[in-house]
């Protein structure tokens, strides 16, 4: 399990958000906001970044723990 990422218990929903091409990339951060303005109901347990790369792609991946209200 990610460092600082909440127990298994404690989990509703864990949500990617994942992008190769540079356009992509620019804009995920708008997407991971979107996301979570359309999930009020969420609370966030942790976020987890990751960037990966090859001789001919970079990958940004963000992931978000989610739980119930109050589940912290």
């Amino acid at each position: 399990m990610a460092m600082g990422a909440p127990t298994m218990e404690k989990l509703q929903t864990v949500k990617v958000f994942s992008a190769t091409m540079a356009r992509d990339r620019e804009v995920l951060g708008d997407r991971v906001t979107t996301w979570i303005r359309s999930n009020p109901e969420l609370s966030i347990q942790s976020t987890v970044v990751v960037q990966s790369s090859d001789q001919g792609f970079h990958c940004l991946s963000i992931v978000i723990f989610c739980g119930a209200p109050g589940a912290r």
